[in-house]
């Protein structure tokens, strides 16, 4: 059974209790994230650590999270959510994908597992004081193409398969018939097997490192602190808050065709800031779309997470208690509230980075330091999977990061919603039938400006086997924006054989085939003409003092 709810009125704790604890409830989340990465089989989990771990309370409410993927940690709690309503027992663990019961998109799987110390192998006597949570994406979780991203899915059944909260593990006892339907409906299923088992075991070293706190510090304490340390982040975001000036603020957006069509689809959002309250609107955004950039409203919330986050104090501990103050409204039956059997296999990747720019746009109106110029906003989606279900190579593709008002846009970095690293040339060619042909920078790729934006990538790579590519792209027309008179950056491209292709596409290609994937550039800040004036004056001083050398 689940615990009382506690209060931090009902309890108190001192100020050097509450940091160590807080310091010590996070390095539970980051010890879950280690144990995925090191435990999983696919070089997108312990390579590009495509994944994210995280810690609940009893009552659902986050406690702690691994610095991992931002669009998996903002759309977690609606996970916990939806297994909340299964009547979670000691010693069972859920696993789920379903975009519509808790779920982000259909590869993202994630695992729920309730945290009761002290109760025996079969979870009885204790009760559950919290949940241990991993997200991962999986390399392929069946659908209509190998990798489970398909471009032109028109609804949900063609990209995988679809997973409500179900017990993996029934009062820890392993369902065998479980697992069996999971793995027979996925391509490459030994792989999908270990990186499962890689999330459990994250899950059970949340229950081992909680039962050593509760050692250290007593039962009492800690759950003590998981009221304080959310009641510390609150007050602390509340702060900064009290810092943006009241009003409603103002901005759209768009996406470049959901993969259907190629016609723009607006973003609209009104953000309104009053004292320690934000509302977060989205009327007037497109309805959901036949293609599959539909996005979840748990994705949108992950989205509004982030960009307050970034715009207040990104150094306050995330948890529950930052998203306590953020309202955040969407229509149903619209792009960022879809209803089932909408496919939203891109909302995820895609739309969840249109929706950070455009929210990041109505808060620079209120606080136009805060804000940077647009980063590339795209992931850059690139499936390749053998058709006959050998391989699934998966992967998002870094660019350029807005400049900033003091300082250069960063080079080919993830921007945004994702936070991965690239799978290295050498794990990729080991792993895969693929080979990298090149590997670099974009010259002259950022916007200009007194602050130039990052340079976005370029990455070849030729396919070795007869095989299936699926990309999922944004930034093919509308370069990100520059601010302050800075320039757009650079467009993406996508190539395959030297021959361009739409930003969301799916094609089957023969070995020997090369795909490139050509990344955005960041925003420029300031006027270009700034920089250059600050560039001549550089060389003037250092003229000056290679003259002053010579006649000494």
């Amino acid at each position: 059974m689940a615990a009382e709810p506690t209060h931090a009125a009902d309890r108190s704790i001192d100020p050097v209790t509450l940091e160590v604890l807080r310091n010590q409830l996070e390095s539970v989340a980051e010890e879950m994230g280690q144990t995925l990465i090191r435990g999983a089989y696919s070089p997108n989990i312990k390579e590009r650590r495509d994944c994210s771990t995280a810690l609940f309370d009893a009552e659902g409410r986050m406690i702690a999270q691994a610095e991992h993927i931002p669009v998996h940690l903002g759309a977690m709690p609606a996970a916990v959510d939806a297994v909340l309503e299964y009547d979670p027992k000691p010693g069972d663990v859920f696993v789920l994908n379903d975009p519509f019961r808790g779920g982000t998109h259909l590869p993202d799987v994630t695992m729920v597992s309730p945290i009761a110390p002290g109760s025996d192998s079969e979870g009885d006597d204790a009760d559950i004081v919290g949940y241990a949570v991993s997200r991962a994406h999986h390399a392929d979780v069946g659908g209509m193409t190998p990798g489970s991203m398909p471009a032109g899915a028109q609804e949900i059944y063609q990209e995988g398969l679809r997973i409500p909260p179900t017990r993996l593990v029934d009062g820890g006892e392993p369902r065998e018939d479980v697992r069996s339907l999971l793995l027979a409906n996925v391509r490459n299923a030994r792989e999908r097997r270990a990186d499962l088992r890689a999330q459990r075991a994250a899950n059970e070293r949340a229950e081992e490192r909680l039962a050593a706190l509760f050692d250290e510090h007593g039962r009492e304490t800690v759950l003590a602190g998981f009221d304080a340390v959310i009641d510390y982040s609150r007050e602390r975001i509340e702060d900064e808050l009290r810092k943006l000036p009241d009003g409603t603020y103002r901005a759209t957006d768009v996406l470049e065709g959901d993969g259907v069509t190629d016609e723009d689809v607006e973003i609209s959002v009104a953000v309104t800031v009053d004292g320690t309250a934000v509302e977060v609107d989205f009327e007037g955004t497109a309805d959901q779309l036949d293609g599959n950039l539909n996005a979840p409203l748990a994705v949108a919330r992950s989205a509004v997470y982030f960009v307050v986050r970034a715009v207040t104090d990104p150094e306050i501990p995330p948890n529950h208690g930052c998203y306590e103050p953020v309202e955040i409204r969407a229509p149903e039956g619209s792009l960022l509230n879809p209803e089932s059997p909408a496919a939203v296999v891109g909302g995820n990747v895609e739309t969840s980075q249109r929706v950070t720019d455009v929210v990041f746009t109505a808060v620079a109106e209120a606080a136009p330091e805060r804000v940077p110029a647009q980063g590339q906003g795209t992931m850059n989606n690139l499936t390749i999977g053998g058709r006959d279900g050998s391989f699934t190579y998966y992967e998002t593709i870094a660019g350029g990061f807005g400049a900033r008002a003091d300082r250069d846009g960063m080079d080919g970095v993830q921007v945004g919603m994702t936070n991965t690293l690239n799978t290295p040339i050498e794990s990729l060619e080991t792993e895969y039938p693929l080979r990298v042909e090149r590997y670099a920078f974009r010259p002259d790729s950022g916007g200009r400006g007194k602050q130039r934006g990052g340079l976005g990538l370029e990455r070849t790579v030729t396919v070795e086997n007869d095989a299936t590519v699926s990309l999922l792209t944004e930034r093919r027309r509308h370069g990100p924006k520059g601010v302050a008179g800075g320039e757009r950056g650079a467009t993406g491209e996508n190539l395959i054989d030297g021959e361009a292709v739409p930003a969301k596409t799916t094609v089957d290609v023969d070995a020997g085939t090369t795909v490139t994937v050509r990344t955005p550039g960041g925003g420029g800040h300031g006027d270009p003409a700034e920089r250059d004036a600050d560039a001549l004056e550089a060389d003037r001083d250092a003229e000056k003092t290679t003259e002053t050398d010579g006649e000494e």
